[in-house]
């Protein structure tokens, strides 16, 4: 592998959703890179429109991200045939229930958001597209590991060493969905149904989440039932021709 290119993306990787902003000491000490080699790879990335430079003062710069991933990272969505094609049915099932619905996948062993559709509430969640966690929190990501191949689950459930984690993925694959409170907000309920693909394989989840006060009694099961179908007709236009299971 090129030095230089690996050099360059792992300063890219600094950058994170709680550290968006780093001077040019905080980057060479975290890449463990003398400064005038990170100085000088920073400069080419920003050349490149990679990272912006923030001139606050003479004495104080520093970097954040740059555009140009922005843009590249919209190709990558674009690309996704399964965010494509579910993005119609997405928007017609946040109309029908007004709540935000979400598309995940599995990416490197982490959970991704890769679609979302807000409700028009005025108290609306936050979840960034291209957001990664767990596989073991939250509806989705849990959804999405449930149906991993067994050695693969094994192996996430022994890191975590959780052992009701394995009940829940039993639980999860038998009743065809899952479901979950408070796991990544406080105050929060998600449902997750799997997207399957032509080779009848689990590609995605869709999850709907909202406030848990509206997750109850008659109106949960209206975002069950129209979940369902909303995952089924995504399946379908996929190729998948089996029927989802409803419990």
């Amino acid at each position: 592998m090129n030095q230089s290119v690996v050099k360059a993306l792992n300063m890219l990787e600094l950058f994170t959703e709680d550290v968006d902003e780093l001077t040019l000491k905080e980057i060479a000490i975290k890449a463990n890179l003398p400064k005038p080699t990170a100085y000088r790879l920073l400069s080419s990335l920003e050349a490149m429109g990679y990272v912006h430079k923030l001139k606050n003062s003479e004495h104080d710069s520093r970097y954040r991200l740059g555009l140009k991933l922005l843009e590249l990272g919209q190709l990558v969505a674009d690309q996704l045939e399964v965010r494509k094609t579910a993005l119609p049915f997405m928007e017609s099932l946040a109309e029908q229930i007004n709540e935000a619905v979400h598309l995940v996948i599995v990416n490197q062993h982490e959970a991704t958001y890769i679609e979302k559709v807000e409700s028009n509430k005025a108290l609306r969640l936050y979840t960034r597209i291209g957001k990664s966690s767990p596989l073991y929190i939250g509806s989705g990501p849990k959804l999405l590991l449930a149906y991993l191949p067994e050695d693969e689950q094994e192996a996430i459930v022994t890191k975590t060493n959780n052992e009701r984690l394995a009940q829940e993925l039993m639980l999860i694959r038998e009743r065809g969905y899952a479901f979950s409170i408070g796991e990544q907000d406080t105050d929060t309920t998600g449902i997750s149904y799997p997207i399957y693909d032509h080779r009848n394989q689990v590609i995605a989840a869709l999850t709907v989440s909202g406030l848990s006060s509206y997750f109850i009694g008659e109106n949960l099961e209206l975002i069950k039932e129209k979940t369902l179908q909303t995952a089924m007709d995504i399946s379908n236009k996929l190729g998948y021709r089996s029927q989802l299971r409803k419990e």
